[in-house]
C-alpha cells in the first residue's frame, strides 16, 4: 500500500509556530511518526509539503494511479479552498487531520470545504492525530480490498 501525505501552508514552521496551538513538534518528527507507523502497518508513505493552494491541488491531482490513499492537512485551506476540494474529489480515498481542533477555535476555522469529500476526519490531537488518521486510512483501504 502506498500513501500521500500531504502538508499545507505554514506546517513547515510546526515545533516553532504558535506552540500553544500546535505544539512543539517539527514537521521532520511528524514525518519520521508517520512513515514508522506506516512501514509496521505494510504501508510505503511518501511526504510532501507546499505552502501553495496550486502546489497542493497538484500533488492531489498527481496522485491518481500512484498511490492507494491520502492523508492531507491542508491547514487553512480547508477552509478556503474549494478547488482543492474538486481535486480531492476525484483523487484518490483521503482523510483530512489537523493538528487543533478546528472547532474550539475561530468561526472561520468551524467550517472545512473537504471534509465532506473525505473518507474521514480527526482532529485536535496534536501530531497524534495524524497516527489516528493514517491508521484509519489504512484500514479503510483494507476494507475496500476485502
Amino acid at each position: 500500500m502506498k500513501l500521500l501525505v500531504i502538508h499545507g501552508p505554514n506546517l513547515n514552521l510546526l515545533g516553532n509556530r504558535q506552540t500553544d496551538v500546535y505544539g512543539t513538534t517539527s514537521l521532520a518528527e511528524v514525518d519520521a511518526l508517520l512513515r514508522a507507523a506506516g512501514s509496521a502497518a505494510g504501508a510505503d508513505i511518501e511526504c510532501y509539503q507546499s505552502n501553495h493552494e496550486g502546489a497542493l491541488i497538484d500533488a492531489v491531482q498527481a496522485a491518481r494511479g500512484r498511490f492507494d490513499g491520502i492523508l492531507i492537512n491542508a491547514g487553512a485551506y480547508s477552509h478556503t479552498s474549494i478547488a482543492l476540494r474538486d481535486a480531492i474529489a476525484v483523487g484518490p480515498p483521503t482523510v483530512e487531520v489537523h493538528l487543533s481542533n478546528i472547532h474550539a477555535r475561530e468561526q472561520f476555522r468551524h467550517h472545512s470545504y473537504l471534509s465532506a469529500v473525505c473518507v474521514g476526519v480527526v482532529v485536535g490531537f496534536g501530531p497524534e492525530s495524524y497516527r489516528l488518521g493514517l491508521e484509519g486510512l489504512i484500514r479503510h483501504l483494507s476494507a475496500e480490498r476485502d
